[in-house]
């Protein structure tokens, strides 16, 4: 019997809706790969100005969209559609914001340069996925965080949500891919990032650094039970620092990681 039979994929990428990388190849086959071995999941991925809704055949689900999410006193209209890749039987949601999602690119202009809210950018999607999470009342036995970009929801669910019963059995699992970012977020990005339930000294020292990729994976992963190297070469200060924290770890299985990775979420929730 399946020890996991519910996962949660929050994702930074995934193809077809964005090129083909390896983290959005892996956000669009590990998913189906967890369902062919049994499990029920629910994807999500920010919807990027890149993708095109009508060839996707985006649509906004209203009963999820409607709230409002309020970041550094300003209130952001939380917007959630969702799309289906047919033949994988996967249905993927998406994360929408005017403010934040709306432009061409995905974390850097086409120059390169990073956009310099990419850090209230990563507060809300994450937050916006548990809120709609919670609306679908779905409680799933693991969470996989995919990117930089989702480094905020093992520390949302383990604090914001402490007390919550919804998520209390849930096991949350970081993927450390090499997409460092080369511009930290900006200094206020601490002080953003609260939310009741959440304290600065929760912030594993991020009030008092700058939140570069290492120190911004760290916070992941801290919150998280279990940690996956998903390329051949990532960054060692953050991998040394998982191994410091005696974390369960899935060191890089190969590019045939499906069934090790599904095992390494049964391996969780025995604990």
């Amino acid at each position: 019997m399946n020890k996991v039979k519910k996962v949660l994929y929050i994702s930074q990428e995934i193809y077809p809706y964005l090129p083909e990388t390896e983290m959005s190849k892996m956000g669009r086959y590990l998913p189906q790969a967890a369902q062919e071995r049994g499990r029920e999941t629910r994807t999500f991925m920010p919807k990027f100005g890149l993708i095109n809704e009508r060839r996707n055949q985006l649509h906004e689900v209203i009963r999820l969209s409607g709230m409002n999410l309020i970041i550094d006193d300003t209130d952001h209209p939380l917007i959630i559609k969702v799309a289906s890749i047919q033949s994988a039987r996967l249905q993927v949601y998406f994360i929408d914001n005017e403010d934040y999602f709306q432009r061409r690119c995905l974390t850097a202009d086409e120059n390169g340069v990073e956009y310099a809210d990419n850090d209230e950018r990563i507060i809300f999607y994450a937050r916006g996925v548990l809120e709609t999470v919670k609306k679908l009342r779905w409680t799933p036995d693991i969470i996989h965080c995919q990117g930089w970009m989702t480094a905020l929801a093992p520390l949302y669910i383990k604090k914001a949500y402490a007390d919550d019963p919804f998520f209390k059995k849930s096991k949350i699992v970081y993927s450390v891919f090499d997409d460092d970012f080369k511009t930290p977020l900006c200094k206020g990005f601490a002080q953003k990032a609260l939310v009741d339930g959440v304290e600065l000294a929760d912030l594993n020292g991020l009030d008092k650094k700058a939140a570069d990729f290492a120190t911004l994976s760290k916070l992941a992963i801290h919150y998280s039970d279990g940690v996956i190297q998903a390329r051949p070469k990532v960054n060692k200060r953050v991998m040394d620092y998982a191994k410091a924290q005696s974390k369960k770890i899935l060191d890089y299985p190969g590019e045939e990681y499906a069934e090790a990775y599904v095992e390494f979420y049964d391996s969780l929730a025995e604990e």
